[in-house]
């Protein structure tokens, strides 16, 4: 990973990703809002992945009662949380009856092909950041491809994603937002608007986000939970303001950018291997996999 920020072109992907990423929510508000949290992500994840692939001893086939399963073997979350999941994906057309409906546990259910397209879209944006980094065709390679890609290439990465402590176990200021609802665009629309042209400064970043109550209504929270966040960010040094609060640009520390950084690189990696191995012809099923078969 060390490799990869050290790049000189590093930060300018992890500010398209940013900037990216939090355009991208817009398209599909309500959809993107289900995955909105770490938790709600890795199951959505989770829920494709095995769709198109058994994970483990987990019965085949994306169900209630599967997704339950996965949940908990998984340590994503316990089982009921994740049939709200289900059934508020189900409810909101992200996931659809694969029969006529979804009756009980059992009823099997896939992907729509609106959600399929939101989740190509987000491969889409992180080829593009890997492109910018080396010049390469990643995103032209996926995109003319990915209904054909998508059933190997997700998989692997869902995996990877599950058996990654970075990925699981973020640093502590980006756990503070990726645990809340929308709170991942909170962290995206602070990066995505860092001052490019006093980039790097040596401790602390100006960013052109200078009210919270902007910043809970560009990102669906209310002003008072995102005013706490702020809040709990601001006393362990995470952010601040440039002068009086409200009044002034806000600032993000060093630390925050890098672990944002690094939660990026690690998503970025993960992602250039399973292309790569996809587009070689390489088994669909990577180490992770393996080990939890």
């Amino acid at each position: 990973m060390s490799d990869m920020i050290s790049r000189v072109a590093f930060p300018s992907a992890v500010f398209f990703l940013a900037s990216a990423m939090f355009e991208a929510h817009k398209q599909s508000p309500r959809a993107a809002a289900l995955f909105a949290t770490q938790q709600r992500w890795l199951l959505s994840h989770a829920a494709v992945a095995h769709f198109f692939h058994p994970i483990g001893d987990v019965e085949p086939g994306l169900s209630r009662r599967s997704l339950g399963l996965l949940a908990t073997f998984l340590g994503l979350a316990s089982r009921n949380t994740a049939y709200t999941f289900f059934d508020e994906s189900m409810k909101y057309g992200v996931i659809q009856a694969i029969d006529s409906q979804v009756a009980g546990h059992r009823g099997r259910a896939k992907p729509s092909p609106d959600s399929l397209s939101l989740l190509a879209l987000w491969y889409n944006l992180h080829f593009q950041a890997l492109d910018l980094l080396d010049d390469g065709q990643r995103y032209v390679q996926f995109s003319t491809r990915w209904e054909s890609l998508l059933p190997s290439i997700q998989p692997v990465v869902a995996n990877a994603l599950f058996f990654t402590p970075e990925v699981r176990t973020p640093g502590p200021l980006y756990r503070i937002f990726s645990w809340i609802d929308s709170g991942g665009w909170v962290m995206d629309r602070l990066i995505a608007g860092v001052d490019r042209q006093s980039f790097p400064q040596p401790e602390r970043y100006l960013t052109d986000v200078s009210s919270i109550a902007y910043l809970a209504r560009a990102t669906g929270l209310s002003s008072a939970h995102t005013s706490r966040k702020i809040s709990e960010a601001q006393a362990i040094g995470g952010l601040g303001w440039a002068g009086r609060p409200g009044h002034s640009p806000m600032w993000i520390s060093r630390g925050f950018y890098e672990e944002y950084a690094a939660f990026q690189a690690q998503k970025l990696i993960i992602l250039d291997g399973a292309l790569a191995n996809a587009l070689s012809g390489g088994a669909a099923i990577s180490q992770g996999a393996r080990n939890c078969e």
